[in-house]
């Protein structure tokens, strides 16, 4: 039976240096990460979830709350392994391509997407997520933030670029200023390549 097996991350552990250490992407992709393939994999074994797809697993425990630990770590597996892909070496500033037009015409200019981006990931109470979505029927753009392990996914939204405001995302390197962490991820990581083939996907109707 297919098993649900950690991604390698998209570069090399310290590509992210100076703004995410070595260190952080060791304990948050090989320990916290591995964490939830593992336990999800242990929850699913023996179910008739098991042999399932990630998407098709999140779907079916959404909402189930005799499911919440299935859910919790097989979202927080497909979670992760999105802000892998939304971040990336020299990446981060003002978009090019579909995404830049389709952000001025949701937020009026890229400047007023960064303020309310940055804004949903510094209030976001707690752990959890921000996150950029497109609407699936007509691709509007938008901003929302999830709470723990909750996903766009379970809300038939379309992901196309997301921040972890987990406190284990950016504690070693930036301590308890959750602040500059998230402007640092809008200036020199975010990855605009990603978030235009999510955007590509979604328009293209394959987006999953």
């Amino acid at each position: 039976m297919t098993t649900i097996t950690l991604p390698a991350l998209p570069y090399g552990y310290d590509a992210l240096e100076p703004h995410i250490s070595k260190e952080t992407l060791e304990f948050h992709h090989d320990k916290h990460h591995q964490t939830y393939v593992t336990n999800l994999n242990n929850l699913i074994k023996g179910t008739d979830l098991e042999g399932k797809s990630l998407e098709e697993i999140i779907v079916a425990s959404a909402g189930d709350a005799s499911k919440a630990g299935i859910f919790n770590n097989a979202a927080q597996v497909w979670n992760h392994t999105f802000y892998w892909n939304s971040i990336a070496p020299n990446g981060g500033g003002k978009p090019t391509g579909a995404i830049a037009a389709k952000i001025d015409e949701a937020f009026g200019s890229y400047e007023k997407f960064a303020e309310q981006f940055a804004n949903a990931a510094t209030t976001q109470f707690g752990s959890g997520w921000a996150w950029l979505v497109a609407d699936k029927v007509n691709g509007n753009l938008s901003i929302v933030k999830t709470s723990n392990a909750d996903t766009p996914l379970a809300h038939g939204q379309v992901a196309v670029l997301t921040i972890d405001v987990w406190e284990h995302a950016y504690y070693i390197d930036y301590r308890n200023a959750r602040p500059k962490y998230i402007s640092t991820f809008l200036e020199s990581l975010v990855n605009w390549d990603y978030a235009n083939a999510k955007l590509a996907g979604q328009a293209a109707g394959v987006e999953k």
